[in-house]
């Protein structure tokens, strides 16, 4: 009879399991899997902040409000009960510069890189105007390595940086390994401040870029330059290049994290990559719409 018992028992829980599955629709798995998305995005954006720290405060403070309920401690249950009460509105001050970050990646979201809106769009011209660029940059950061002459260049994306450019001087010149020697060799007025380009052109020297929002975390040997390429990088999706006047190396800072000991072929492949659109070539292999290649 136990035996009989337990086996009703474990039909009825398979059973229960199988009405649970069978209404689940599409909508649901949709759902969930937003839902996951949302969750995963949201942790990488707070990971290795001082946002983890607030996080798991509110997270025991929840968990003594609980059990300050579960005991019937009325004086603390009374104070993070108010607590709780008021603590959306102190979350959104906490949590400015995080919710700053979070809804700028949001807006540099480009609809191109779905694959939507994209044919049809001549790159030919931007792609060499970046080549050239690119040529140059990596050049001047050759003969800035070798020389060891402190340089920060900052190399706008899709984050129009027009704040930073109104600190500097403008120049609209066309970048070239004699230009940035000349703005970067430290007796010259130009040097002490960042380079930015805009679309392949150098369009103002000598610009203060904002302080990094998680000082605490990068290491103390970094200098002035090295902090002020990550806090570019955490406030915008620019790509800014250091050359460090004390060792001549290249590092590059990309989303508030800052990579070291690059090369000429090293940085010239990054930056490529982010800045040279691949396009098809009219001799290559074109393919149908059915996968099979036709040739021209």
């Amino acid at each position: 009879m136990k035996g009989r018992g337990k086996l009703d028992i474990l039909l009825q829980l398979i059973d229960s399991a199988w009405n649970v599955i069978s209404s689940i629709n599409i909508s649901d798995i949709i759902d969930i899997l937003l839902m996951s998305y949302l969750i995963y995005k949201g942790w990488k954006l707070v990971k290795e902040t001082r946002a983890t720290q607030l996080i798991k405060g509110i997270i025991l403070l929840a968990l003594a409000y609980f059990i300050s309920s579960a005991l019937s401690l009325k004086t603390l249950t009374f104070l993070l009960s108010n607590t709780f009460s008021v603590g959306l509105f102190a979350l959104l001050v906490i949590f400015q510069p995080e919710l700053r970050r979070a809804l700028e990646k949001v807006g540099r979201t480009q609809v191109k890189n779905l694959g939507i809106l994209s044919i049809g769009i001549d790159n030919e011209s931007s792609n060499s105007r970046w080549e050239k660029a690119i040529s140059a940059i990596v050049d001047a950061c050759e003969d800035l390595s070798s020389t060891a002459t402190g340089a920060l260049i900052v190399i706008e994306r899709q984050t129009r940086l027009g704040e930073q450019i109104d600190t500097g001087t403008i120049l609209n010149a066309l970048p070239s390994r004699e230009l940035f020697g000349n703005i970067f060799y430290n007796k010259t007025p130009l040097h002490d401040g960042a380079v930015i380009i805009r679309d392949g052109t150098i369009l103002a020297a000598a610009c203060f870029l904002p302080k990094p929002q998680k000082e605490e975390f990068i290491n103390k040997q970094l200098g002035s330059r090295h902090r002020a390429a990550i806090g570019m990088s955490e406030n915008s999706d620019a790509v800014i290049i250091v050359v460090s006047e004390e060792t001549g190396t290249i590092s590059v800072a990309e989303n508030g994290e800052l990579t070291r000991g690059f090369n000429r072929d090293s940085l010239k492949k990054l930056l490529r990559s982010r800045f040279i659109v691949e396009t098809p070539s009219s001799d290559k292999e074109k393919k149908s719409f059915f996968g099979k290649g036709i040739k021209n």
